[in-house]
C-alpha cells in the first residue's frame, strides 16, 4: 500500500512539474454567432501557432455557449503532447472530450482551425455569451487546471419582419342582457267603408290583411322561447277632408282594430295600447320627396309650412290640381293604415351548441353576449367563426361592440375591406383604436398605424405594445 501511494504521488509530481512546459494561448478571430431559422451557427478562426504542449500533457479547448445556469458545450479542439496523443490513439477509446473532438498532435497541429458548427436554437440563448475553456490534463487524465475567456456576446437573434403584419385580435365581450326585450313592427291596411269605423272582415282586402295580423301575432305567441308582453296599435287617416272628421276616423278605426284583436286572443285589460294620428302628413311628405310630381317643390313648401292641416290640404288642391288628383287616387289610400308593434321577451340561452344552431336558423333570438359565447372555442378566421360575428352585426348594425368584433373577425381571415367597413361604426374604445392601427399596418400605412397603436397603448390596450414591436420590425426592414 505504501508503495502504491508513493507511485501515485510521483506521477502527480511529474505532471505538475511539466505544467510549465505547456505554453501559449489560442487566439480567436473573426468570431460570430448567427441565427438562421431554428439553427445557430458558431463560426471563428482559432489560431494555435503559439501553443506548445509537453509530451505527457493535453490541452483541451472547448467553446461553450453560456447564459446563467444554462450552457451548451460545443465540440472541443484537443492539442496533445506526443505521449498523450499516441496513448489515446492506441487505446481506441476516443479522445478526452469525446468522439466529436478535433484532436491534433502538438507538433502536427495546424496554425489555425476554421471552426464552424450549427446547433439547434433554444430561447435561453438570447443574451448568451460564447466562452473558450482551455483545460490542461496530465497523464491518467488528471485535470491540472482550467482557464476561461469570453470571445463573443451577448448573442441576439436577428430582428426580421414577417411577410405579413400579424398582431393579436381585440374583441369586446358584450354585457349580458338582464332581460332580452324585443319588438316586431308591422303595418296593416284595413279597408273601411267611407266615414265608417266598423271592421267588416270580408270587405275588400280585409281577409288578407286581418290574416296577416293574426299570423304575425301567432308566429311570436306560439314560439316556446318567447313571451309576449304587450301590443300597441297606432291608426292613421289620410289628409283629405276635415281634420276633425279625420281625427274621429283615426281614433275610431284604431279602437275597432283593438277590439277585433282582443276578440281573437282575449288579452288582459291594458295589454293592448292604442294611439292615433289624424292625418299622415309625414307619410305624404316621404312620398313627395322621392316623386317626380311637377309641383313637387311647391307641395313640399306647403307640407313644411306652419299652416293648419285643413289649409294645407285646400292649398295643395287649389295650386296643384293635377298633382292633387294623382295623390288622392294613388297615394292617399296607403296613408290610411294601422301600425302595430308586438313587444316580447326571449329566454336566455347558455348551451353553446344550441346558440350556434340559432345563429344559422333564428339569429333574431340571440343577444350580443350569446353571439360572443357561440364563437368561443372556434378557430379565428374559420368560416364558422366569422359567420357568427357577421350575423351578430346584421342583427345589431349600429352597435359599437358588434362592429368591432366583426372587424376583428374579418382581420382574422385577411378581409381588410370588410374590416374597414365595420370599423366605421366601431366607436372610439381602446379596442377600436387598436384595431384601426392593426388595419393600417396591414395596409402598410405605418405612420398612421404607429399613431393609432400608441394612442391605444396610452388608453390601456394590452395588445398594443406587442403590435408596436412588430411595427418596428417592418419600419426597420423598409428603411434598410
Amino acid at each position: 500500500m505504501k508503495r502504491s501511494i508513493l507511485l501515485s504521488a510521483a506521477l502527480i509530481a511529474t505532471s505538475l512539474a511539466s505544467v510549465a512546459e505547456t505554453s501559449g494561448q489560442p487566439f480567436i478571430q473573426n468570431q460570430r454567432m448567427v441565427r438562421n431559422g431554428e439553427l445557430v451557427t458558431v463560426d471563428m478562426d482559432v489560431v494555435l501557432s503559439d501553443i506548445k504542449v509537453d509530451r505527457n500533457q493535453a490541452l483541451i479547448l472547448t467553446p461553450v455557449i453560456v447564459n446563467g445556469a444554462n450552457e451548451l458545450e460545443l465540440p472541443a479542439i484537443g492539442i496533445y503532447g506526443r505521449n498523450r496523443y499516441y496513448h489515446y490513439i492506441r487505446a481506441g477509446k476516443g479522445m478526452i472530450s469525446g468522439d466529436r473532438e478535433m484532436a491534433y498532435r502538438s507538433k502536427e497541429a495546424p496554425a489555425s482551425v476554421d471552426y464552424n458548427i450549427n446547433v439547434a436554437y433554444e430561447p435561453w440563448m438570447e443574451g448568451a455569451k460564447l466562452v473558450f475553456r482551455d483545460c490542461n490534463y496530465g497523464c491518467c487524465n488528471l485535470l491540472l487546471g482550467c482557464d476561461e475567456m469570453a470571445v463573443f456576446g451577448p448573442f441576439k437573434s436577428p430582428r426580421i419582419a414577417p411577410e405579413v403584419f400579424e398582431a393579436a385580435f381585440a374583441f369586446i365581450t358584450p354585457a349580458a342582457e338582464e332581460t332580452k326585450t324585443r319588438s316586431v313592427d308591422n303595418r296593416a291596411y284595413i279597408d273601411f267603408p267611407v266615414n265608417k269605423t266598423v271592421i267588416y272582415p270580408d270587405y275588400r282586402g280585409n281577409v288578407v290583411e286581418l290574416a296577416k295580423i293574426r299570423n304575425n301575432i301567432d308566429s311570436v305567441r306560439n314560439d316556446k322561447d318567447i313571451t309576449i308582453t304587450s301590443l300597441s296599435i297606432k291608426g292613421f287617416a289620410s289628409p283629405e277632408g276635415t281634420y276633425a272628421n279625420n281625427e274621429r276616423l283615426a281614433k275610431g278605426r284604431t279602437e275597432a282594430l283593438k277590439d277585433y284583436v282582443e276578440s281573437l286572443y282575449h288579452f288582459g285589460t291594458g295589454f293592448i295600447r292604442t294611439s292615433y294620428d289624424p292625418e299622415d302628413w309625414d307619410g305624404l311628405r316621404e312620398y313627395v320627396v322621392t316623386s317626380a310630381l311637377p309641383g313637387k317643390t311647391g307641395i313640399l313648401e306647403i307640407i313644411d309650412s306652419n299652416l293648419a292641416p285643413d289649409v294645407k290640404d285646400a292649398r295643395i288642391k287649389k295650386n296643384f290640381p293635377g298633382d292633387y288628383a294623382y295623390l288622392l287616387r294613388e297615394v292617399y289610400p296607403a296613408l290610411r293604415h294601422s301600425d302595430y308593434t308586438i313587444n316580447f321577451t326571449i329566454r336566455e340561452f347558455t348551451d353553446v351548441n344550441e346558440i350556434r344552431n340559432l345563429v344559422k336558423n333564428a339569429p333574431q333570438k340571440l343577444s350580443l353576449n350569446e353571439f360572443y359565447l357561440a364563437a368561443q372555442g372556434l378557430e379565428p378566421g374559420s368560416d364558422d367563426f366569422c359567420e357568427i360575428f357577421e350575423t351578430a352585426v346584421r342583427m345589431f348594425p349600429a352597435d359599437n361592440a358588434a362592429n368591432l368584433n366583426a372587424a376583428s373577425a374579418s382581420l382574422s381571415r385577411g378581409d381588410l375591406k370588410a374590416a374597414e367597413t365595420f370599423l366605421r361604426k366601431a366607436g372610439d374604445s381602446r379596442e377600436a383604436v387598436y384595431t384601426r392601427g392593426v388595419l393600417a399596418a396591414k395596409q402598410r400605412d405605418f405612420k398612421t398605424a404607429r399613431t393609432l397603436l400608441e394612442k391605444a397603448q396610452n388608453m390601456g390596450e394590452p395588445n398594443a405594445a406587442a403590435a408596436l414591436e412588430t411595427l418596428n420590425l417592418f419600419e426597420e426592414a423598409e428603411n434598410n
